[in-house]
């Protein structure tokens, strides 16, 4: 890698403004999994209809007093933690601390494009809407339908991998010291519940690609929404989004004691 290249991206990460911002993404991320929490459980217990993503959390933070403000807030926070992240990428030693990081960093952009749409009032559309469109024009394509599946086997890995790092509080490494066992607890229950909706999301994707029906596939707010169809799924569902509320109050900690 070109050292000058390098030696940019290692300021750009250590600027006192990025880290700070890096740490702002973080609260902006509990935010965030906080209100996709509580939308969640009013699902459950059937007095919340909104959007159960991260869409229809960020619609509801803009309806809340000083709404306007705190998604700027939002939009800034994610953004320095996109170029934070992806400052780590290019400074990572290694291939697979490359790939984590500019994926993360992919993540965060995406959510700052999506805060930036809600507070300018441009943004439109279900998420689920496009996830489906996205979706039916891929498998119109030779191989389509293996690659809707490839996708789907992709997320479930993923969240298999928030299961596993949060039973096994892998996630301590990416902290700079131990944290209160209030911490500790939230983050073990919001990874292992994370990596659960991330599963049911996955499945979506590969029972599309199974039954050929793009329709099938859905995003975060129909993988919650199908936890209902399952028996005791009101029950289901309501832990599901405790411990998404968990993964935010995880966030602030993380907030406070994160490696950057």
């Amino acid at each position: 890698m070109d050292s000058s290249l390098h030696g940019a991206a290692a300021r750009t990460g250590d600027h006192p403004v990025v880290e700070a911002g890096a740490r702002l993404g973080y609260v902006a991320s509990g935010v965030l999994h906080l209100i996709l929490g509580w939308i969640a459980i009013g699902l459950a217990w059937g007095t919340s209809s909104g959007s159960a993503d991260q869409t229809g959390a960020l619609e509801q933070l803009s309806s809340s007093p000083l709404g306007s403000v705190l998604l700027w807030v939002v939009v800034a926070g994610f953004a320095l933690l996109a170029l934070w992240q992806v400052a780590e990428a290019v400074t990572a030693g290694e291939t697979k601390e490359t790939v984590k990081s500019a994926g993360k960093g992919v993540g965060y952009l995406v959510l700052t494009g999506v805060a930036a749409r809600i507070a300018t009032r441009t943004g439109g559309g279900g998420s689920e809407n496009r996830t489906d469109s996205l979706t039916a024009s891929v498998m119109q394509h030779p191989l389509g339908q293996v690659a809707v599946a490839a996708v789907g086997a992709g997320i479930i890995g993923i969240g298999v991998y928030h299961v596993v790092k949060g039973w096994s509080r892998k996630f301590l490494e990416d902290l700079r010291e131990q944290p209160p066992r209030a911490v500790v607890v939230a983050g073990r229950v919001g990874y292992v519940a994370k990596g659960a909706a991330l599963g049911v999301v996955g499945a979506l994707f590969v029972f599309a690609a199974v039954t050929n029906d793009p329709e099938e596939a859905g995003g975060l707010d129909a993988a919650l929404r199908s936890l209902l169809e399952l028996p005791a799924g009101t029950v289901l569902l309501t832990a599901v989004g405790a411990g998404i509320a968990a993964y935010g109050l995880y966030s602030f900690g993380r907030a406070r004691y994160a490696r950057v």
